[in-house]
């Protein structure tokens, strides 16, 4: 029997050698240890691989500049009292908007009436003894035209004439003065915008000196933001401010992701910070939804210019090497060949390529980095619906959506 054991012994070690050697064999075939399949594409560096594959196209770029800026208004004003006073009434509500002209607060007028009335009345005596003085004058011509008196008396009452003329003329500017007082009792909104919370409380004592006022009005529709960008993109700027075309801007929350409002540059600065190397711009926004508040923090995203009709290609389809970017091409006959372009803005998930690539030329945008010069593979694009047809399989899908009419602006 112990041949016999002998002989099932080598035909079992025999039977797993085979076994062994086919199975490494179908594990190189298939580009992985093990018998995989090549990754998540299937087939490995022997057999054609499973790529997905987008023409580049004719379309448009938007250039964008990006920057910090905080929302300011248009005007900010502390409302003081012009004269000291009682606070007798608080005409607004915090909070509330108001219109340029609305009345905000009331100061006790009665001691400025009373000044009025003693102006006006001294004014009233002024003016008697200057009618007086006038009637006098007037017999003293006739009188000394008749050598009954000296001209000297005459030039004396001439000069008491224009003194009294001068003492009626000093009593209606207290009368001016006093009027004037009496406006400033009833405290008005210098400009539209909303008030913010109440400095002081009615039955107060109020003077012009208060440093805190009554309350702080901003204008908040329109409103604008001042924001920075780097000193290098000042050439591009004011040749567009020059231009006399309008330049749009987005403002976006802290965190990029919600935009609130869409305005345009209505100014530039007159000089570069040189601490930070950055110049400011102000944009103005009609903010007709208050979605932009007074000192709040925004990102700016200006739209500098555009790139018309050039080739475009999704940037997954970009690829980084030591002498720069290429993309992998996919040639007529189902291999690929690694191309060196030149790049130029992006917008999104498209970018644009100024030279190496021609619109209509296949380039891979899925399954490249495993792929090599000259290697086979088998083409996957996705249906109408945007995911993979039948029988395929493909990971992401960077820039669904675009394609040659994804170039349309």
């Amino acid at each position: 029997m112990r041949p016999i054991y002998l002989v099932g012994a080598a035909i079992v070690i025999l039977l797993g050698t085979i076994y062994w050697y086919n199975h490494r064999e179908g594990a190189q075939a298939y580009g992985g240890p093990g018998g995989g399949r090549g990754g998540r594409f299937g087939p490995g560096a022997n057999g054609p691989l499973p790529v997905m594959a987008r023409p580049a196209f004719e379309g448009d770029i938007d250039i964008y500049l990006n920057g910090l800026g905080t929302v300011t208004p248009l005007a900010t004003v502390v409302v003081r009292s012009q004269i000291s006073g009682q606070l007798v009434q608080v005409a607004f509500q915090e909070g509330q908007m108001v219109k340029a002209g609305d009345l905000l607060a009331v100061i006790d007028p009665r001691p400025y009436q009373v000044a009025l009335e003693q102006a006006e009345g001294q004014q009233q005596q002024a003016k008697a003894q200057l009618e007086e003085a006038k009637i006098d004058l007037d017999r003293y011509v006739t009188l000394s035209q008749q050598d009954s008196i000296a001209k000297q008396q005459v030039d004396a009452q001439r000069a008491l004439v224009t003194q009294d003329e001068g003492i009626v003329q000093t009593d209606q500017a207290a009368i001016d003065n006093a009027r004037l007082n009496l406006a400033y009792c009833h405290i008005v909104a210098p400009v539209a915008g909303r008030v913010g919370l109440r400095q002081v409380d009615q039955g107060n004592y109020v003077t012009p000196g208060d440093a805190n006022g009554l309350v702080v009005l901003t204008e908040v529709k329109p409103i604008t933001v001042i924001f920075t960008l780097p000193e290098d993109n000042i050439p591009q700027v004011v040749a567009r401010i020059h231009s006399g075309d309008p330049i749009d801007v987005d403002a976006y929350d802290r965190g990029q992701t919600v935009k609130l409002a869409s305005g345009s540059v209505s100014t530039i600065d007159n000089e570069v910070d040189p601490t930070t190397g950055t110049f400011k711009l102000r944009a103005v926004f009609a903010n007709d939804d208050e979605r932009l508040f007074p000192s709040q923090f925004v990102n700016i995203r200006m739209l500098l210019d555009t790139d018309e009709d050039v080739t475009v290609i999704p940037t997954s389809a970009v690829e980084r090497g030591d002498e720069g970017a290429y993309v992998y091409v996919v040639k007529p006959d189902n291999t690929v060949t690694a191309r060196p372009v030149t790049l130029g803005p992006s917008e999104g998930e498209r970018v644009e390529v100024k030279s190496g690539l021609k619109p209509g030329e296949k380039v891979v945008v899925d399954g490249a980095d495993r792929l090599k010069e000259g290697a086979k593979v088998i083409v996957q694009t996705p249906n109408r619906t945007g995911r993979p047809g039948a029988g395929q399989s493909w990971g992401r899908v960077p820039g669904a959506g675009g394609g040659a009419g994804g170039g349309a602006r």
